[in-house]
């Protein structure tokens, strides 16, 4: 079937890999020799236009040509991850991850691209600190990470509310997860969430709050429609092809008034070369009837 597809439509795949970590994002696809540390990894920065949309600077965009690259791509990065262990978890993600697709397609003889996008979201656990016990640094992560579920779960609500009516303004801006995640979640998209959950008791509170996270993720309505857009690369050269074709038409057309002049020898020549072949002809015919005759007149 992607043979099938393939010979009907023109296509590309792009990859980024995202990490937050204390509200700072890095580029986990770093292709620098030394990335054994957090801080050798590039610091992305967050920048927002005119318009309202936003720019990574610094974060890399990989060009995936098949499956296998991607996976290479995903498994590259994740080695990069900040993990640690705590009280609650031997190996424990430290901060939120975004695995980042870029899909375009074009119709063959058209100018017309599809764009779409896919964010793989992984977010770090909520931890309740006095029930862990961390201390220090790991303290200090689980700050940051409860705080940007916070700012996640306000904007999840403000989206509620604004579908009713209710309110206009959805705070995207309080954190770098929701600013990234703008046109993810009350934009031109769909949205699914997996919660997981732990069977032992002793996390049923944990259980409980993903679970209503979750439901407020569901509660989030949006209007996804396709993303289709001229590409002025394939536009100008579609029309080149016409201009080209309308050219020689025209030359066809305008072929007679184009030709030179006869001469009196070349007028001479032709007509000798005529007579040439009307003559050879002549002969032609003149010796077939006479063998036909020669057949039918038995000596």
């Amino acid at each position: 079937m992607a043979s099938a597809w393939g010979k009907h439509f023109g296509r590309g795949m792009f990859i980024s890999y995202l990490e937050i970590y204390n509200n700072d994002g890095y580029d986990l696809l770093s292709r620098e020799e030394h990335t054994a540390k957090l801080e050798d990894l590039p610091k992305v920065q967050l920048r927002e236009d005119e318009d309202g949309n936003i720019h990574l600077r610094n974060l890399s965009v990989n060009m995936a040509q098949k499956e296998e690259d991607a996976l290479n791509l995903l498994f590259l990065g994740d080695t990069n991850r900040v993990v640690a262990e705590t009280p609650m978890n031997d190996v424990s993600t430290r901060s939120h991850c975004m695995f980042i697709m870029w899909v375009e397609s074009t119709q063959a003889n058209s100018d017309t691209v599809r764009r779409a996008k896919l964010h793989l979201v992984d977010l770090a656990g909520s931890e309740r600190i006095s029930k862990s016990g961390v201390e220090g640094d790991l303290q200090k992560e689980a700050r940051y990470i409860n705080l940007s579920l916070h700012y996640l779960e306000q904007v999840i609500v403000a989206l509620h509310e604004r579908s009713s009516g209710a309110r206009h303004h959805v705070p995207y801006r309080n954190s770098m997860m929701t600013s990234v995640l703008r046109d993810s979640l009350g934009g031109n998209c769909k949205t699914v969430m997996v919660g997981t959950a732990a069977i032992e008791d002793r996390h049923l509170e944990e259980s409980i709050s993903t679970c209503r996270f979750a439901q407020r993720v569901a509660a989030i309505k949006n209007n996804a429609t396709i993303n289709e857009e001229l590409d002025p690369a394939l536009l100008i050269r579609r029309l080149k092809k016409e201009v080209a074709e309308l050219k020689d038409e025209l030359t066809l057309l305008n072929g007679d008034e184009n030709a030179e002049t006869l001469t009196d020898e070349d007028k001479k020549e032709l007509r000798n070369l005529v007579q040439g072949y009307v003559v050879q002809q002549a002969v032609c015919k003149s010796q077939g009837l006479l063998a036909e005759f020669c057949k039918a007149v038995k000596w």
